[in-house]
């Protein structure tokens, strides 16, 4: 069955709890002292299934909020997850204040969705009647509820109550099924604990399906307490969920439901908190937001402090103008809002702003990024934001706008590029959301991946461009080379393009090679039909050059004169000895010793079998034991010192 959330709103004492008790056979007041006070003055819940003109049901959720002025910070947090409004104006009375607070939260929280049950008429006159909607007609102008239907109702005669359920049932048909398949969201709205079963919490779960015996992660803290002004809990187990009093198996997205949890005890938890799969969402202290101020509130200035309301939590933050020094009554523009304790939310979430002292609504905005630290905004990073806004407010159809959203995020990475959990973190979507976003974004030849991190492709492309033309000219000075080695290759391309690390050079060196762009070979990196180009000649001297320093083992020629024995100008045998030290068929022990690999292998085997009777070693063991004299041992034994295989310890090396 369909499962719809419904909120009222509405001045105290306009009948909106006995509304939904006359809609549902519930009263949704909890409280002792709401029902002796007769107001309501937290939240209160109720539930029934409406037919549906097609055929089969809805089951309609209720969620009641208080009127009073007194109680907005707890309507607030109930309100946040809603599918559509409930907006009840007492005929006798018509708009108050409190009606019009509540309604311009509900249009700042972005809510598409809802009527008007004009109640109580059966206590007001026609003439009463008229200028209640005369006043509904000047609020409601331009806003989504201007044409909602208005229907009369009285809860003492049951007038208009058939054509309430009649016209909930329309609307709650309308309303699209939330996203069951991104990680789950719960924020918390009620903390109890029932005897015998331990710590229970309630919510309207905002995404994603939660299932009985699954693990979470609590996330929150208490402003009011710094010990607990913590970012995560410990980790807890899902014992049992309810539905509206049913035991399931599984809650999905746009349910009520009860956890009973595991592992904590209610006094530990708090209204506001978000129950979330472990590691699914990132710590957000930081906000960058789209921000709109109403008219009545007063200017917005730098470092002003609010008290900021996301779905069930409030706490104290502060907030800033971006684009302009204030921002004015009525207007929208770019904020930042820092937050005393970091809250998991995501790009497309909803809040209100409210002043501290005294308490009024001052406006909404929607998150346009969630960063766990604030930095400082810079004009690029100002269009990145406006460019994100342009995205979301995009006509384009929901895969469009993940795709394009995918692309900006990723740019703005540059040039370290993202994961795709990475991106998940930012975001709260789905991982097939972002793989298909990803697949788009690279068939419109905007992003690129390397290994398991993706780019821009106009950048990576740049550094490509860069990496080849170092290539080129390494051929040029080294034509006898056989290629470039990593770290010399990335120091050429760096003079021309900036490379972001050692490691993401490699991937895109690697990236290169299976494109076929370069060639590798032992290390080495050319560019195909390049490098190494020997003559006959120049073949056979390079083969006599590493015969001489094989053959000569830990004792090789003065370098002068391996080189004369060639029988080749200077200059070409030079370039031949540098080509055999670059594939490391030779290694430069000191400036004037050069030994063959095979020569430095023969000398590990010796050491490693010395070393399995004493790790300590002298000079003359060493030449002893190498064959050598201390012309030779000397710069060895440094070598080894270097390389960590030797340690010197006085007189004496150890074996490391």
């Amino acid at each position: 069955m369909h499962s719809v959330i419904a909120g009222t709103a509405g001045h105290i004492d306009h009948g909106k709890s006995a509304l939904v008790e006359a809609l549902t056979g519930t009263h949704p007041d909890r409280l002792e002292e709401e029902r002796r006070r007769g107001i309501t003055i937290d939240l209160g819940f109720a539930h029934c299934d409406l037919p549906l003109a097609a055929g089969g049901a809805v089951r309609l959720s209720f969620i009641d909020v208080p009127g009073h002025e007194r109680f907005v910070a707890n309507m607030l947090a109930g309100i946040g997850g809603i599918d559509l409004v409930l907006l009840a104006v007492a005929a006798d009375q018509a708009v108050q204040p409190q009606t019009r607070e509540h309604f311009e939260i509900c249009r700042l929280l972005g809510i598409e969705r809802g009527l008007v049950a004009l109640t109580k008429c059966d206590l007001a006159d026609a003439e009463m009647r008229l200028r209640a909607r005369l006043e509904l007609d000047e609020l409601l102008r331009g806003t989504f509820l201007e044409r909602a239907p208005r229907i009369e109702t009285s809860v003492r005669t049951g007038a208009g109550l058939a054509e309430l359920k009649t016209a909930l049932a329309r609307l709650a048909a309308e309303v699209p099924e939330r996203n069951y398949r991104r990680p789950a969201r719960l924020p918390l709205d009620r903390v109890f604990s029932l005897k015998g079963f331990g710590a229970v919490v309630t919510g309207t779960l905002a995404s994603g399906t939660i299932a009985s015996g699954a693990e979470l992660s609590l996330l929150g803290g208490d402003p009011a307490k710094p010990e607990m002004a913590r970012w995560a809990c410990e980790r807890v187990r899902v014992r049992g969920i309810e539905v509206h009093g049913e035991a399931v198996a599984r809650v999905r997205a746009g349910q009520r439901t009860a956890l009973n949890l595991a592992g904590i005890e209610a006094a530990e938890l708090r209204r506001g908190w978000f129950a979330v799969p472990p590691g699914s969402f990132a710590a957000c202290g930081c906000l960058y937001a789209e921000l709109e101020l109403l008219r009545t509130a007063p200017a917005l200035k730098p470092h002003t402090r609010i008290e900021l309301h996301a779905y069930s939590a409030a706490q104290a933050a502060s907030l800033a103008p971006l684009e302009t020094p204030r921002l004015e009554p009525g207007s929208r523009g770019l904020v930042e809002v820092r937050l005393k304790i970091p809250l998991p939310l995501v790009p497309g979430d909803r809040f209100i702003i409210r002043q501290l002292s005294p308490p009024a609504t001052l406006g909404g905005g929607v998150v346009l990024e969630a960063r766990p630290r604030r930095v400082r905004p810079s004009p690029l990073h100002l269009a990145w934001l406006r460019a994100w806004r342009e995205a979301a407010h995009s006509p384009a159809a929901p895969a469009a706008h993940c795709a394009r959203r995918v692309e900006l995020l990723v740019q703005q990475a540059e040039p370290e590029g993202l994961e795709a959990p990475a991106i998940g973190l930012r975001t709260g979507w789905a991982t097939e959301e972002i793989a298909a976003a990803l697949a788009a974004g690279e068939r419109a030849g905007e992003l690129a991946q390397v290994g398991a991190c993706w780019l821009a492709a106009a950048p990576l492309q740049a550094r490509a461009q860069a990496m080849l033309e170092a290539l080129a000219a390494f051929h040029r000075e080294q034509p006898l080379l056989a290629g470039a080695g990593l770290d010399d290759w990335r120091r050429r391309a760096e003079a021309l393009q900036p490379i972001p690390s050692a490691r993401r050079f490699q991937q895109e060196a690697e990236r290169l090679a299976a494109e076929g762009r370069v060639e590798a070979r032992e290390g080495l990196f050319h560019l195909p039909g390049q490098g190494q180009r020997l003559s006959g000649e120049e073949e056979a001297a390079r083969r006599k050059l590493e015969a001489i320093y094989r053959d000569a083992g830990l004792e090789p020629p003065a370098t002068a004169a391996a080189l004369a024995d060639l029988g080749i100008d200077p200059a070409r045998a030079r370039r031949l000895l540098q080509m055999l030290l670059r594939e490391q068929a030779l290694t430069q022990i000191s400036p004037a010793l050069l030994l063959h690999r095979q020569a430095l292998a023969e000398l590990r085997r010796r050491l490693d079998e010395y070393k399995s009777q004493s790790r300590r070693l002298s000079v003359a063991e060493f030449k002893q034991l190498a064959g050598i004299s201390r012309k030779y041992a000397i710069p060895l034994l440094e070598y080894l010192d270097s390389q960590r295989i030797t340690r010197r310890a006085g007189d004496h090396r150890e074996l490391l």
